[in-house]
């Protein structure tokens, strides 16, 4: 357990500094359309879970919560996205596009 426990750990760390630092440092040389570290988080959690990530994730804040396997990949992406090799745009147009259709199809109030 204490191996998961460290592995969990190191992702949490991973993912903090891409997010809250390394990313946002890099949006303006990229020309990214987004700045503040809470939007690479939606960005990278939603590409993370195949959707909006706050229908998979129970507890805030998601790091904290997400799987395991769920953060490796999101801190993955970020990575990725810091190398140049993952498309952050392409992946913000995805998180838009689902948002957009949760709600539209979301009931409204009358």
């Amino acid at each position: 357990m204490a191996g998961a426990d460290t592995r969990r750990a190191a992702l949490e760390v991973a993912w903090l500094t891409l997010t809250r630092g390394t990313l946002p440092g890099l949006a303006g040389l990229r020309m990214w359309p987004v700045r503040a570290d809470h939007c690479f988080q939606r960005i990278l959690l939603d590409a993370a879970v195949g959707g909006i990530w706050y229908d998979a994730v129970e507890g805030r804040p998601a790091y904290r919560f997400i799987a395991v396997d769920l953060l490796e990949r999101a801190v993955s992406l970020g990575q990725g996205a810091a190398e140049g090799t993952v498309d952050l745009a392409a992946l913000n147009r995805q998180s838009l596009t689902w948002r957009r259709e949760r709600k539209a199809a979301a009931p409204t109030m009358l």
